[in-house]
């Protein structure tokens, strides 16, 4: 079960996606906490696809454990993307200055401290999330948390491609299950 499962289920012609999933695992330059912990995050906040079980399951075998498999962690980005929304009708774009200029109000303190994860891992996990969702405020603010902890630019570009690879191999299960 897990990856090899994943990349199993995957078709033929999203041979490039397989490798790229692979890949992943096998050159990160993350720890294998924070590689999983995005995995997991960018997979559950992904179109609904039989990858997210698998990739559950892989990931409680690593040292990440059960720490951030709990729903909180999944459901912490849900009212940000409505900052952003692009191709809004007019009514709504008028407003949607408006909008940015709100707080979204969205307590996250226990959720970062869910499982005991450092910040630095789980600020990564949100930008992973951020960049699925396309929230640029998201992203913007992610991005600034993590260079604050030190994290080089490199893992934080490893963390935006573990949200490009994953959210490509979820929306393809999920289109394959579509057309079953």
């Amino acid at each position: 079960m897990g990856l090899e499962a994943v990349k199993d289920m995957l078709p033929d012609y999203a041979r490039d996606l397989k490798l790229n999933l692979g890949g992943l695992v096998n050159t990160s330059p993350l720890s294998e906490q924070q590689l999983w912990g995005a995995i997991v995050a960018v997979a559950a906040a992904s179109a609904p696809s039989p990858a997210v079980a698998h990739l559950d399951e892989e990931a409680k075998q690593t040292p990440l454990g059960r720490g951030i498999l709990g729903g909180p962690r999944r459901r912490r980005h849900h009212g940000y993307e409505q900052r952003l929304l692009p191709g809004q009708a007019p009514a709504v774009r008028h407003g949607r200055h408006q909008l940015r200029q709100r707080a979204a109000r969205l307590r996250m303190q226990v959720i970062g401290a869910h499982g005991g994860a450092p910040k630095e891992d789980f600020e990564l996990w949100c930008l992973a999330v951020s960049a699925v969702n396309a929230c640029g405020s998201c992203l913007v603010s992610h991005e600034q948390e993590l260079r604050k902890t030190g994290m080089s630019t490199e893992q934080i570009h490893e963390g935006l491609r573990v949200a490009s690879v994953v959210k490509a191999v979820c929306a393809t299960l999920s289109a394959e299950m579509a057309l079953a």
